[in-house]
């Protein structure tokens, strides 16, 4: 299926992991800002681990067509917040480092697979065939969700951040850019040198954020 980013076979692990991926950075975004004093998310229903009520169709078709998406954001009333600002920028970034925690867990567990010779040809079945993709997947996606949310660019986690830092003049020139957001993400999609020197640079970071969660695995477990 050319007309995929992913093949075929790995269709199914991809789906299973992006629905954990998304339901918990998005339910790490709805319990932070419930737990800081702002009650939309839990209003909308969204303080839950029920994939249905936080995956976004467009993102979902986005990240199995072009390898990168996003999931319905979390509506945020930062007025709500005692210190809006401080608070406005923990509640956007945890849900991109929910991700690395992911990632992270699945390095453990995939390590730990490696050392037990979990993987060695001899036990190689189609379970442990399985379990080795969905753990690769677990673990590749996160991390490029991780680094994707950062992007300074609406409705992205990066942008909110930034937009919190930010003093007023510059704020309010970001934000009149959000109407156009959409057309951005889809000259980067579309347009091969931009893709290459944005999404395509996430991708690099992969490996080296994996080879160092496995050199801390390797460290603790021997």
């Amino acid at each position: 299926m050319d007309f995929l980013a992913f093949s075929f076979e790995q269709l199914p692990f991809v789906l299973a992991v992006l629905l954990i991926a998304f339901t918990v950075h998005e339910f790490a975004h709805a319990y932070a800002a419930y737990k800081f004093g702002d009650p939309t998310a839990k209003l909308l229903g969204r303080v839950t681990l029920n994939p249905a009520r936080h995956v976004d169709v467009l993102g979902m078709l986005l990240i199995l067509l072009a390898g990168f998406g996003w999931a319905r954001p979390v509506p945020v009333t930062r007025e709500n917040f005692s210190r809006p600002r401080l608070m406005g920028i923990i509640v956007s970034a945890v849900g991109p480092l929910s991700n690395l925690v992911i990632a992270f867990l699945g390095t453990i567990a995939y390590y730990l697979c490696l050392k037990n010779g979990v993987f060695i040809e001899a036990n190689y079945s189609r379970g442990i065939e399985a379990l080795d993709i969905f753990l690769s997947t677990l673990i590749q996606m996160n991390i490029l969700l991780f680094l994707f949310n950062l992007i300074p660019l609406p409705p992205l986690d990066g942008y909110r951040i930034l937009e919190d830092i930010a003093p007023l003049p510059l704020r309010r020139k970001m934000q009149a850019i959000e109407p156009y957001s959409i057309f951005i993400f889809l000259l980067i999609v579309f347009i091969p040198p931009l893709r290459e020197n944005t999404i395509g640079r996430l991708y690099e970071w992969i490996g080296d954020i994996f080879n160092a969660f496995l050199r801390f695995a390797q460290f603790v477990f021997g």
